[in-house]
């Protein structure tokens, strides 16, 4: 359908014509204020500017700034001014296949291959940037504007990337010379401290060394109040899980935290998204002050509102890479008039500005068109003569440098300082984080007790001998193992935050290290290993001698301390936690092969047995077996045990009865406390060395994905949509009687807080076939009341919801099932894609999943492709969707796939959650173009919204204007919205953006003490004076209404049979083409066959190798953390994208679980044939083929297990941290139970055990491995005592059972476990699809 909106023909001097839509630039709608067309300003001065051709004069507004703000003077000291300047900016980006990508393609690489393939992303880019100027950097999608701030701030690299120009801070090329801040579009914040502790912190490290606590106090809270942060200023920030402050809080907390380091240039990347529209333009009046006062502000930015445009000093306008404008904003639009394309009247220039450099590519005629208009912009300023910047040569000399280094650096907190504020705040956070810090000492205590009831009150048999050897080895290296997991999941979680305060210079890697330790040694370093210690050490019964203890909890001490170091280790080399546990799970399996309990240590063959000496257990389990076995005694040989035959030590019959004889079973030397224990503490120093070099040395920094070709939103403009008349079709009215939400929360100990109520009671109605808008500053409720809407809210243990009041459909109460069938939700994260699935096969599997099962495939493809041509998708239908690893379509086409996928059900509602959020200006308009014709269409759509541009605000059906708290101070039609507040006496000015004035109307203002005081009274009497006149509703009748009909809309998710194998054939490509996810799936287990090989080939078969023998079967064992790694590493993720769709009721948790099993079982099958393949023919098992494949499928059956123990504690606890601890101590206990560790386990326990798939794999592997073994005599001889049978030593062990039998019931086991994990998350998800607590139940 051709678009019916009116265009502007824009001449340019050299007779180029280009047709710019009118709807992006041009306001003229009669409901705008006054009800005339009317241009876009901060003052009536700039009215006359505009009219006059000219822009607003920044120094005089800077004059006004300065006045207005003298109450609230930030109490920075002076900084030194710094101009940036830019000259001949270029960067290239290498687009290249990789080799790995070409590997999975089946191409080669060879010398003949053609050469390697750049894309421009910057283009000979010259800017001026002085002091005391606020520079902001405009353009669309793909412009180049965050590539440009990133090369500014010295924060981009890869080896991929190409930059060339000049860029100098004050003549010099060293951005290191200066004093510099960036702010990220990310928020990198701790989410349980509150807002006012977070900038606290951030004063205590940032501030120069001079300035006084109260100083520093006092410039928190001026902030605080600069940034309108009052109201939230004891909220803690809060995460995905536990909600705290909004977005549009947080990314004022960030920028808080930037502007506490008094830097010279601050650098702001997209600064304003997730902010609504009043406290953008607050949020930017005070970086206008922060450059009065002689700092440089750089910032990219959206969607800029004219009241800001007037506030920017300087301006670079990108297109495509190159700039087409650079220098003094005012002079920007008469440089383009004088080109022929002036800036028509009544219009935001930011907006004009950014179409003119915009390529429109809704058809081939504007394409061409904007294209020859963008290229001849470019051609212009490349010949212009402002397009010159003066020069300040580097002549500074190196002395001078070196002084503004050390100036530099003493503005920063000193080491001791440091440590003494990142003690604090981590000792703040440990304790906030109960979760964490509970889970350790629970972890700790469990363990202490199964293992001590396990090996309870050993004797001296020589199965009680052998039951204190796994005693030993569970102290001094499983409890270290557990610890190792949990610090390196939170690490990948703590150290993101290292990251950006160590590039930014707040912070250096020794008071990272050293305070992270010191704020935990009274928390957890100590009482853990001290607690463990002594209910494990009295439990198991050994020696009661104080020195022995000590020794004892010495080396767990030791033990903790290696475990916490070997993770920094791990996480300095891989940021993630899947890379950091392979890293981690890798390193213990050395540890634990080389320490000499399940291997003998001289046993270990030679090309492997010097890694003994690097093995941290080694020391630790040779440390506590001297202690129990040798030390503590003057008797030559060691403790003399019970030895049923008469004699003592010199008996050759009890000689295995003796602690000597242990300690030379075990390879360790008798002499063995001193000297390990100072190693031990070798390894901890060695180990925090080596991530201290890691970590200064190998900086993490922003690098650059592989990139398509081309960075047009090659959608816009290009949907077909079809206005239909209303009269006929069914449409829904929404309307809200009463409805509000109340929120409760409980703290770790499940007490209730004092309930907080989050909406006030709404009336209020939302029509079909026009844009129903939600409107509010942050903290207001919008999300919310869509959540509440869509039925997304669910009770958890620690919040429950309260809702009261009724939503209703065409008069009717709709059922939960109704709601999902005919409401779709559009989040504002496009998180719910598959980033290695093109655009048409996400929108086909899609279709696939949710249209009727009576709709034939050809029938839903069809119907899919006519969704991606309805949305403008059509042209990049085959490019990747992409995430951050993978470059892929732009957000704005994102945008546009998630809300194609939501209307391919044909919903009746859609709600959207800030659809325009993070997107230019240009693309904006384009995704409410689309809404605007979905809503045309006759669906009734409900969507929150940020910052509106002015055209659009005649398409605003009914809008809800919401004030912080929830408080609805206007709901109606949108005609009806400006004479209501004129009612009250306040006019709308004739030159201002209605939904701007309506913001600004309800938005307290926090940052001088008059005028909060003046607003928060004005809002008080708008939310009572609306209270009195919301009357309830009075509900009309549409096309539907009667609760029968409606009931009738409810749609059943789609059936298993239909949708398995979509499920499959959709997870298998994505699969495929992600290289992470392949790594994760098959290094664990095929890098611990290739160590389990290395160390045990070839089996011996004298006396000293039962215990290797044993040793090597016990290690399956291990294949069980593998599983529940490997999940830990893929689930969550999936399990997140499964609970959109859910939501959605798409399909049901059986098809999500058995695609997840079906796609996890060929990865199994394949690595344990290859495990199998090199632990019996390499390791020396008895060659034949049934004993390959038991062994296979013992391998194949605990890694599945462990995967299925993951999926159960993944799903429970909703903190991946707490599920990784918890997991690993139920996977422990099942390993010290298993029957090799342990000999003699208490009835209770052993009767659990069966439940245990460890039990059943060594029940079936010892008696297929040992029976028929004779074993020799360590010296060749005949005469020694011992086991000399594979039958004895199943005996002793309790092992000599029904091999068959335990095979089966290991088989049973992966079938169990399973299916409980089945059970788990479909209670889950129906436990969440419970309704939240209502007054009104619905029918």
């Amino acid at each position: 359908m051709k678009d019916p909106r009116p265009r502007q023909k824009i001449q340019g001097t050299n007779k180029l014509s280009a047709n710019i839509e009118a709807s992006p630039t041009v306001t003229n709608h009669p409901t705008l204020c006054g009800g005339l067309q009317r241009k876009l300003t901060m003052s009536p001065a700039m009215d006359e500017d505009l009219e006059a051709g000219r822009e607003h004069k920044p120094a005089e507004d800077s004059t006004r700034l300065a006045t207005e703000n003298t109450e609230n003077d930030l109490s920075f000291r002076a900084v030194e001014a710094v101009t940036v300047q830019v000259q001949n900016l270029s960067a290239n980006i290498d687009v290249s296949p990789g080799a790995l990508a070409g590997l999975l393609a089946g191409r080669k690489r060879g010398k003949n291959d053609s050469p390697r393939n750049y894309k421009t992303i910057l283009h000979d880019v010259n800017a001026d940037m002085p002091s005391g100027s606020l520079t902001a950097i405009l353009g669309g999608s793909g412009s180049g504007k965050t590539t440009m701030l990133h090369a500014l701030s010295h924060r981009i690299g890869g080896s991929r990337l190409q930059i060339t120009g000049s860029i100098l801070y004050n003549g010099s090329q060293r951005i290191s010379s200066i004093r510099s801040a960036y702010v990220m579009q990310h928020d990198v914040l701790v989410p349980t401290l509150t807002v006012r502790e977070t900038l606290l912190y951030a004063a205590e490290l940032r501030l120069p060394p001079p300035t006084s606590p109260d100083e520093r106090r006092r410039v928190v809270e001026d902030v605080i109040l600069e940034l309108g942060l009052k109201e939230c200023a004891n909220t803690r920030i809060g995460n995905s899980v536990h909600k705290g402050c909004s977005g549009g809080e947080k990314r004022r907390t960030s920028l808080g935290v930037q502007m506490l380091a008094n830097p010279s240039v601050l650098f702001l990347d997209e600064v304003t998204t997730g902010l609504d529209a009043a406290s953008a333009f607050q949020l930017i009046k005070t970086l206008k002050l922060l450059a009065v006062k002689g700092r440089t502000i750089i910032v990219t930015i959206h969607q800029p509102r004219s009241e800001i445009w007037g506030l920017f000093d300087r301006l670079v306008l990108l297109s495509g890479g190159a700039s087409v404008y650079s220098g003094i904003a005012r002079d920007s639009v008469s440089y383009f008039e004088g080109l022929g394309f002036a800036l028509p009247a009544f219009v935001n220039p930011a907006e004009f500005l950014v179409d003119l450099a915009a390529v429109d590519i809704r058809s081939p005629d504007l394409e061409k068109d904007s294209s020859t208009r963008v290229e001849m912009l470019k051609q212009a300023w490349r010949t212009s003569s402002e397009n010159r910047t003066p020069w300040i040569a580097d002549e500074k000399p190196e002395a001078e440098l070196a002084q503004a280094k050390i100036r530099k650096a003493r503005k920063h907190a000193s080491l001791g300082r440091q440590i003494k504020v990142l003690t604090a705040r981590i000792l703040k956070i440990t304790y906030r984080d109960p979760m964490g810090m509970v889970g350790s000492l629970i972890e700790a205590i469990s363990m202490a007790i199964i293992t001590g009831w396990i090996f309870l009150n050993l004797d001296g048999s020589l199965a009680g001998i052998r039951s204190r050897q796994g005693a030993i080895y569970t102290a001094a290296a499983l409890q270290g193992y557990l610890i190792l997991l949990f610090e390196t999941y939170r690490l990948t979680i703590d150290i993101e935050l290292f990251d950006r305060e160590y590039a930014e210079g707040v912070i250096s890697v020794p008071s990272f290290l050293i305070s992270r330790r010191l704020a935990r040694v009274f928390v957890e370093d100590l009482p853990v290993p001290f607690i463990y210690s002594v209910i494990f050490y009295f439990m198991v019964g050994f020696d009661a001698r104080a020195s022995q203890f000590f020794v004892f909890f010495a080396v767990n001490l030791l033990m903790q301390y290696i475990a916490v170091t070997l993770s920094m280790v791990c996480v300095s080399v891989s940021r993630n936690f899947a890379g950091a546990s392979l890293i981690a799970n890798m390193a213990y399996t050395l540890q634990s092969l080389g320490c000499g309990y399940f291997v003998q240590s001289n046993q270990i063959p030679v090309w492997m047995r010097w890694l003994k000496w690097t093995a941290y257990v080694f020391y630790g389990f040779g440390a506590l077996a001297a202690n129990e076995f040798v030390g503590h005694t003057s008797n030559p040989a060691g403790r003399v045990y019970d030895c049923p035959s008469p004699g003592d030590a010199s008996n050759a019959a009890c000689e295995e009865y003796t602690g000597a004889y242990v300690m030379r079973s075990l390879g360790f030397p008798p002499d063995w406390i001193i000297r390990p224990i100072l190693v031990l503490l070798a390894f901890i120093i060695a180990f925090y060395l080596g991530a201290a070099a890691i970590l200064k040395y190998k900086p993490v920094g922003i690098g650059i994905s592989r990139a398509r070709q081309t960075e047009l939103d090659t959608s816009l403009g290009k949907e077909e949509l079809a206005a239909h008349s209303l009269d006929g079709r069914r449409t829904i009215k929404v309307t809200l009687q009463d409805y509000s939400l109340d929120i409760q929360k409980r703290n770790w100990r499940l007490r209730k807080s004092e309930k907080k109520s989050i909406l006030k009671p709404i009336n209020a109605a939302f029509v079909p076939g026009l844009l129903n808008v939600i409107m509010g500053p942050s903290g207001s409720g919008k999300t919310s009341l869509l959540n509440l809407m869509a039925d997304r809210l669910h009770d958890s243990l620690s919040t429950m919801y309260e809702s009261k009041g009724v939503l209703k459909f065409n008069n009717a109460v709709p059922s939960p099932e109704v709601i999902r069938s005919i409401c779709s939700y559009v989040c504002q994260d496009d998180d719910a894609l598959f980033p290695c699935l093109t655009v048409r096969e996400n929108l086909q599997f899609a279709a696939a999943l949710r249209l009727p099962t009576h709709l034939s495939k050809t029938q839903k493809r069809q119907r899919a492709e006519s969704i991606l041509l309805k949305l403008g998708l059509r042209d990049c239908a085959d490019n990747l969707v992409g995430d951050n690893l993978i470059k892929g379509i732009s957000g704005g086409e994102k945008r546009r796939v998630t809300i194609a996928i939501q209307i391919l059900t044909d919903p009746q509602i859609l709600l959207l959650d800030e659809p325009t959020s993070g997107l230019d200006a240009f693309t904006a308009s384009s995704i409410m173009t689309v809404l605007r014709g979905l809503a045309e269409e006759g669906r009734t759509l409900i969507l929150t919204i940020h910052q509106a541009r002015s055209d659009l605000f005649s398409h605003f059906g009914h809008i809800l204007l919401l004030a912080r708290g929830g408080s609805p101070v206007f709901a109606g039609k949108g005609v009806d919205m400006l004479p209501y507040f004129e009612s009250l006496g306040f006019r709308c000015p004739t030159a201002t953006n209605p939904a701007d004035f309506a913001l600004d109307l309800i938005t307290v203002n926090l940052q001088q003490a008059t005028k909060e005081t003046a607003t928060r009274e004005q809002v008080r009497s708008l939310i009572l004076n609306f209270d009195t006149t919301n009357t309830p509703l009075v509900l009309t009748t549409s096309q539907i209404d009667t609760p029968a009909e409606i009931g009738s809309l409810a749609r059943s998710s789609t059936p298993f049979t239909t949708a398995f194998p979509i499920l499959i054939y959709r997870s298998f490509l994505n699969f495929r083409r992600s290289p992470p996810a392949l790594i994760a799936r098959t290094t664990q287990v095929l890098g611990f066959a290739v160590i389990l090989t290395l160390f045990f080939a070839p089996l011996q078969s004298n006396t000293y190798s039962i215990q290797t023998r044993l040793g090597f079967i016990q290690e399956f064992a291990a294949l069980y953390f593998v599983g529940m790694l490997q999940n830990v590493a893929v689930y969550p993720t999936e399990k997140a994208v499964f609970y959109h769709e859910h939501d959605d009721n798409a399909y049901s948790v059986t098809s999500f679980l058995l695609t997840y099993t079906v796609l996890e079982i060929p990865f199994e099958i394949v690595t344990s044939l290859i495990f199998a393949l090199l632990t019996v023919i390499a390791a020396g098992l008895p060659r034949t083929v049934a004993l390959f494949f038991v062994v296979a499928f013992n391998c194949f059956a605990v890694v599945s297990c462990g995967e299925s123990v993951g999926i159960m504690f993944n799903t429970l606890f909703a903190h991946t941290g707490f599920a990784v601890n918890v997991t690993s101590v139920i996977l422990s206990l099942a390993t010290i139970m298993g029957g090799v560790m342990s000999l003699d386990i208490p009835a209770f326990l052993q009767a659990w055990n069966h439940l245990s798939p460890i039990k059943w794999s060594l029940g079936n592997l010892a008696p297929y491995t040992l029976r028929g073994l004779h074993f020799t005599c360590p010296d060749g001889g005949e005469q020694c005592g011992g086991l000399r049978t594979g039958a004895e030593v199943l005996t002793l062990y309790n092992l000599d059972t029904d091999p068959g039998k335990n095979l089966a019931a290991l088989g049973a086991c992966v079938v169990i476990y399973r299916v409980v994990a089945w059970g788990i998350l479909e209670l889950k998800r129906k436990r969440s699809g419970w309704r939240i607590r209502s007054a009104n139940w619905r029918i």
